[in-house]
């Protein structure tokens, strides 16, 4: 079976702790059930998320994605096949933006969408290498 990698942005609607754990937790069910991993970076100015798995089930998540509400502005920004998963312990990796990611400014100034697959792929890949295994859940 074909995997894939899919960057998009959105911007939130509504941003505030609990619509975003509300987020995170249908999405690692969902994700689980699917076989498909990622990363989600958030603040209240944007969601850039990376989603990796079965080429179908990926596309049908980001189906979802572009169907909730609690996201506006949503933009495909890169996908392609991939041979190895960056976050494949991870249903859905939660990472707070950085001062390193970018910045409010270039986020209005279109930075992120103008950004190239390799600009895209080295954030999370920095976000994954500096992202410790997920715990193992009890038995």
């Amino acid at each position: 079976m074909r995997e894939m990698q899919l960057i998009y942005m959105s911007k939130p609607f509504g941003y505030d702790e609990l619509t975003l754990n509300n987020i995170l937790s249908v999405a690692r069910t969902a994700n689980k059930r699917d076989g498909i991993t990622g990363a989600l970076i958030s603040r209240h100015d944007m969601f850039i998320q990376l989603l990796e798995g079965p080429r179908d089930r990926v596309a049908a998540a980001f189906a979802r994605i572009q169907r909730d509400n609690r996201h506006v502005d949503i933009v495909e920004l890169w996908s392609s096949d991939i041979e190895a998963r960056l976050f494949k312990n991870w249903e859905m990796h939660h990472d707070p933006a950085r001062p390193w990611i970018w910045t409010a400014e270039q986020v209005r100034n279109g930075t992120v969408q103008n950004a190239s697959a390799s600009d895209l792929l080295a954030v999370f890949s920095r976000i994954a290498a500096e992202t410790p295994a997920m715990p193992a859940l009890p038995d």
